[in-house]
């Protein structure tokens, strides 16, 4: 989706950052000039220490396009909710032929003047990346080093506050205890009765030969005993 004005589209129409900590976050957006005259933009935004905005301004010709990447500089903690309050503004204006890319006279954007000047309101959101990438571990406090993946619906997790996470996961963490636990005594079910059979099996073998052994001794040992009193 995109916004659409007189002078200039810009495609998406809402900014949106993959949001984790201590990284920095990059957007692209596309201006596209949908008229035959030269246009000039300028992006502002409510909290320009957070955003690097390349290029800030510029000329688009005639039917042709730009590219601007917008970059959220890296961030300790989490907005309240994952919610984010920025705004941008994009600013246009037909220019001359002849203006300067580089050189944008100031009172370009000037709305005291007669100029006609277009504006175009984005905001900004901010998603979750999900687990599946890399690690698999739990999502920590706001001041923690990196935001891992606690819930396979990145949309569940999107709509949550940092508490609703933690409690997702810990949750999660619980649920496979209780699983680990679970096979562990299943394993100490079966393993014993096998054990005890497998015991009781070897030691009926072992008291079996035992006897026979006892019995060819004794019964063996008479025999000798009675061959030897009768030969002369």
């Amino acid at each position: 989706m995109g916004g659409s004005g007189t002078l200039i589209s810009v495609y998406p129409d809402e900014l949106t950052f993959l949001f984790e900590l201590e990284k920095p976050c990059y957007c692209n957006l596309k201006v596209v000039n949908n008229s035959e005259h030269h246009v000039a933009f300028k992006v502002k935004t409510t909290s320009p220490r957070k955003y690097f905005v390349r290029p800030n301004a510029s000329i688009v010709q005639p039917w042709d396009s730009c590219t601007i990447t917008i970059t959220l500089q890296a961030q300790k903690e989490y907005p309240p909710d994952m919610q984010c309050k920025d705004k941008f503004l994009i600013q246009s204006t037909k220019v001359a032929a002849s203006t300067d890319m580089d050189e944008i006279p100031p009172d370009t954007f000037n709305k005291e003047t007669d100029k006609v000047i277009e504006e175009m309101k984005l905001r900004v959101v901010y998603t979750l990346p999900s687990g599946g990438g890399s690690d698999d571990s739990s999502v920590s406090s706001l001041g923690s080093r990196s935001f891992k993946a606690a819930s396979d619906d990145l949309m569940m997790l999107k709509n949550a506050s940092i508490e609703e996470i933690q409690t997702i996961q810990r949750v999660k963490e619980e649920r496979d205890n209780m699983l680990q636990q679970n096979q562990q005594m299943q394993r100490e079910l079966v393993f014993p009765d096998f054990t005890r059979i497998v015991l009781t099996f070897v030691l009926g073998l072992i008291f079996f030969f035992m006897n026979i052994y006892c019995f060819r001794m004794c019964f063996g040992g008479v025999g000798a005993a009675k061959v030897t009193q009768v030969s002369p």
